[in-house]
């Protein structure tokens, strides 16, 4: 081992247990919170979740093994599994992501008809297609034998070596796959994150009306109350812009320089750097440690449960905590 497989193993290990314990929170807090349950996009959380764990306990823990031994983890017929596994999880975590953006779109553009627009019949619906949709192309590349363990991802994966007989039937489907699962997934979270920050913005408009109308019309008002919300309403403007960056910022920084790689790798005929394609795998499998947190753990319900579910392993009521914060400032 080299000292970039040292840092590519470090960095794999500390995805593997962020990832389990991010994500087993969201879990326990769906579990626990039967509003969470209630809600319609639960379910595409719980179907991301359950994509990311089972990724951490197959996929990440075998790539830390190529990385060690420096070669083939396991048997050809495990290794396709796992393969079979890389594409299946991956593909349906995307589309995940696509239906969270259209279900937030819906709740913002159209809070009135939400209800009766987004029904738990509709998510099943949703999540029918993307278990279909993945199982589709995953199946269709290990029944053609084309995954397998890439010395270039150091992972049981889509395997461009193993498909150098298929010649343009690989380069169809690798196309195909990417364009039917990451390029349309980033068109959707473009398309429904760009409607919902135009309806936030004009909603900061009005309330930023408001708020000047009602500051002229207070003349009294201490200087330093004035600047407070004049400071609130900046940071109103700011806060969806920050929110819809990192939602579309994560997944473009993780999954982009894999997809690009593995496009380039079909097309063009010279060697890839290994280091290279590690780092793309390592940045496509931190998006399932970045996803709890993205899509559950720093919304207010999450949070909330979190705290409740920490009170009661503390064995202390909500009140006691408060008062201990309180007493602590």
């Amino acid at each position: 081992m080299d000292a970039t497989d040292i840092v590519a193993s470090v960095w794999v290990v500390l995805i593997i247990f962020l990832s389990l314990l991010s994500n087993v929170v969201v879990l326990i807090c769906f579990l626990y919170n039967p509003e969470i349950r209630k809600q319609v996009p639960g379910l595409f959380i719980l179907n991301l979740t359950f994509c990311n764990l089972l990724l951490s306990v197959s996929n990440m823990p075998l790539t830390l093994v190529g990385l060690i031994t420096t070669g083939y983890p396991g048997g050809s017929g495990f290794c396709q599994f796992v393969g079979f596994l890389d594409t299946f999880l991956t593909t349906n975590s995307m589309l995940s992501m696509a239906a969270l953006s259209i279900d937030r779109w819906v709740a913002v553009v159209f809070p009135l008809s939400y209800h009766s627009r987004i029904r738990h019949r509709d998510a099943v619906v949703a999540l029918a297609y993307t278990w279909i949709h993945s199982l589709c192309f995953s199946t269709v590349a290990t029944c053609r034998s084309w995954v397998g363990y890439d010395h270039l991802y150091a992972s049981c994966t889509l395997c461009n070596a193993r498909a150098k007989g298929a010649g343009t039937q690989f380069i169809i489907f690798t196309v195909a796959l990417h364009s039917l699962t990451f390029l349309l997934t980033l068109i959707v979270l473009c398309v429904t994150y760009w409607k919902v920050l135009k309806v936030a913005r004009f909603h900061c408009k009005r309330i930023d009306v408001i708020t000047m109308q009602t500051l002229m019309l207070l003349v009294d008002i201490h200087p330093s109350v004035r600047q407070k919300c004049l400071d609130e309403q900046k940071r109103r403007r700011q806060r969806a812009t920050k929110k819809i960056s990192t939602f579309i910022g994560t997944f473009v920084v993780c999954f982009t320089p894999h997809v690009i790689t593995r496009i380039v790798e079909v097309f063009s005929p010279g060697p890839i750097s290994p280091h290279w394609g590690v780092l793309s795998k390592c940045l496509a499998y931190s998006k399932a440690a970045s996803d709890p947190f993205v899509y559950s753990l720093l919304r207010h319900q999450y949070r909330k449960t979190c705290n409740l579910l920490a009170n009661k392993v503390l064995k202390r009521s909500p009140l006691n905590s408060s008062s201990l914060r309180t007493e602590n400032t």
